[in-house]
């Protein structure tokens, strides 16, 4: 649950970043993917849904604007340069950046907290012994914990701080 009350930004990610929306997700952005479909039924979806687009595309970005639509047009190849830009774009046009807990980042569920008891027998013992708490998706059941990719996560969300 985002800080004081406020709703978490809500985006819908364009077709060419689905790497992007599963680790948005997980740093607890509501991020909806739109990998197949028109540019003008993504726009249709995100003013449905009151969400700001994520892309990459030129053009996307210039319809949307034109429709009064929030678009953050992504420079960069990996997904590091793609947060840095979101978070300048974001700055510059004066949106804030509402993040909650972390989300499924294969479906954008909310996650519940497990005990090391709850899931001894679907993780490897390696993995039991070195964490206490688990995550299960309420919606498609992945199972998660803060292993290794916690950090690169972790370096990933320095990159949304302003500067």
């Amino acid at each position: 649950m985002p800080l004081n009350g406020e709703v978490r930004t809500r985006f819908v990610a364009d077709a060419m970043l689905g790497s992007l929306c599963r680790k948005l997700r997980a740093l607890g952005f509501d991020t909806s993917y739109y990998k197949a479909g028109s540019d003008s039924g993504m726009i249709e979806a995100a003013l449905a849904q009151k969400r700001i687009i994520l892309t990459s595309d030129r053009s996307l970005a210039a319809l949307a604007s034109s429709k009064g639509l929030g678009a953050i047009l992504l420079a960069g190849k990996s997904d590091e340069e793609r947060i840095s830009a979101m978070s300048r774009a974001a700055a510059a046009s004066g949106t804030r950046l509402v993040r909650g807990d972390p989300l499924c980042s294969l479906c954008g569920c909310e996650l519940a907290t497990l005990r090391r008891i709850d899931v001894s027998d679907e993780v490897p013992l390696a993995v039991i012994s070195h964490h206490r708490v688990f995550y299960r998706c309420r919606g498609c059941g992945h199972l998660y914990w803060r292993g290794s990719h916690w950090k690169k996560l972790s370096s990933l969300s320095r990159r949304l701080e302003p500067k």
